[in-house]
């Protein structure tokens, strides 16, 4: 298994990529090969023009930002033949559109004699055919890692659960290693993945199942850890990982009622060099000047629209908990009512009867946020990072929730990892799990993270879609919502 920003990446997902890119390429060169077809010399000076290739490269990374805005290569994302077309038709056209703004703006990158136009079906035709192709071949061809959980108590289960969940990794479990005295593994999981007896011998069960990779799960590891075994393993190239952290690469979240303190203390990550903060800063002042230039007549329209709305101001200000606990007064477009908190401060949530029309829409493409440029430029906020909340709700979910206070240790931010992989939060239950989120962000940030949530950013934007509630976001949350509000809770932080 592959990982990127530490968590577990689908190789199909890379190999599309890459395949991909190098199939669009190809495209071009032979529409432009069909095009100049009885001509071989116009041809050779065609693609040894100096600025061939920078167009080339123009083309495949306008379809493939197209094609990653279309889910093309997201492992949840199952798709039949058909709306495979109709989705390759659909990101294509949308390619088409940005190529030709983006030509308007730089002609010298315009791929003339009509082979942008010809390249189009090679496209299509490649990518269909590389998919249905890397499909078979994948089915039968492709290595599977083999895991051994040791362990058998919820937190064991609860790793072998999320390895099933990402059947995209191409991971199967082989079985449970019981040493820890027996636990809560379901009689319906015990009766498909076998649960070794220890006194067999990790090393025997190792090379009898040929396992490559051994996930320690144990809730209490005192007299239960097989230290020599796990070190002769070790040496011998079998891969070693603590359950924590194999959940955090598996979901992209820290498991908060799994984790003990001293697992935030010897865990690798939450680095902060003076560097990365420094360009972090530059970025967030590059990127904020320019998104309040370019959005200015946007704003304009939307001051105007809120006013013809509803009554009330257009900017609504709101006190926020920043960065090391301090407020700041945050700027926002109004979405609500001016009459929204007349019984009290409460949660938003998705479906609030207090938005207005306008808001509504406002809210679904997170335009509402665009005068939070000002906070960035202040210094209130980051780009990028967990979302300011407001300190009526902050003394209550630090009562609530263990380590809440961990995520003001970084300036807050116009979105974040929490923002584009859960949902709309409007209850101590989800703050809770985008506090997850939030943390596994603090302990993998860097400049190229960053990058990767602003892109997850701008498609929520364009497309109106956040990030949508799982089955398995509304079993966490019936499965955590007692522990976050318990003292048993709290007592982990002490």
């Amino acid at each position: 298994m592959i990982r990127v920003f530490h968590q577990y990446v689908s190789i199909k997902s890379i190999l599309l990529v890459l395949l991909e890119s190098v199939l669009i390429g190809v495209a071009i060169l032979c529409a432009a090969r069909v095009r100049f077809w009885q001509d071989p010399a116009d041809f050779q000076i065609y693609i040894g023009y100096s600025g061939f290739l920078l167009q080339c490269f123009t083309v495949v990374a306008t379809f493939q930002l197209c094609f990653y805005y279309y889910d093309f290569y997201s492992p949840r994302t199952f798709r039949g033949r058909t709306a495979q077309f109709v989705a390759v038709g659909q990101a294509l056209g949308t390619g088409c559109l940005i190529l030709g703004v983006t030509y308007v703006i730089f002609p010298d990158l315009l791929m003339g004699k009509g082979v942008l136009m010809l390249s189009l079906s090679f496209v299509a035709v490649f990518v269909i055919l590389n998919r249905i192709c890397l499909d078979r071949v994948w089915e039968f061809a492709a290595p599977r890692e083999r895991v051994l959980i040791l362990g058998t108590k919820e937190l064991a289960f609860r790793v072998a659960r999320e390895f099933v969940r990402r059947n995209d990794l191409n991971a199967s479990v082989v079985g449970f290693v019981d040493s820890d005295g027996g636990g809560s593994v379901p009689r319906s999981w015990t009766a498909e993945y076998p649960v070794f007896d220890p006194t067999v011998g990790l090393e025997f069960i190792v090379a009898r199942y040929e396992i490559d990779k051994v996930i320690v799960a144990l809730e209490d590891r005192r007299g239960a850890l097989p230290v020599k075994d796990l070190v002769r393993l070790r040496v011998r190239g079998i891969r070693i990982e603590d359950a924590h952290t194999t959940m955090a690469a598996l979901s992209g979240r820290v498991w908060l009622n799994t984790v003990k303190p001293s697992w935030f203390v010897f865990t690798d990550g939450f680095h902060r060099s003076k560097t990365t903060l420094v360009l972090k800063r530059l970025i967030d002042l590059a990127c904020s000047c320019v998104g309040m230039f370019l959005s200015l007549p946007i704003m304009a329209l939307v001051a105007l629209a809120i006013r013809l709305d509803s009554k009330g101001p257009v900017i609504y200000r709101q006190e926020r908990v920043g960065w090391r606990g301090r407020c700041f007064e945050g700027l926002k477009f109004r979405s609500m009512t001016s009459e929204a908190e007349a019984n009290g401060v409460q949660w938003a949530s998705e479906a609030d009867p207090r938005v207005t029309r306008v808001g509504k829409i406002l809210r679904k493409y997170r335009l509402d946020e665009l005068p939070q440029f000002v906070n960035v430029i202040r210094g209130d906020m980051s780009f990028v990072g967990p979302r300011p909340e407001r300190p009526f709700f902050v003394e209550k979910l630090r009562a609530h929730i263990s380590y809440y206070d961990e995520r003001h240790s970084v300036r807050p931010g116009l979105t974040g990892w929490a923002q584009v992989q859960y949902r709309y939060g409007a209850s101590i239950e989800d703050a809770y799990s985008k506090l997850e989120y939030d943390l596994f962000y603090l302990q993998n940030m860097s400049v190229l993270f960053d990058c990767a949530i602003i892109l997850k950013t701008i498609r929520t934007v364009l497309t109106g879609h956040g990030a949508e509630p799982t089955l398995r976001d509304h079993q966490r949350v019936s499965q955590t919502s007692a522990d976050c509000v318990s003292p048993d809770t709290k007592a982990r932080a002490v």
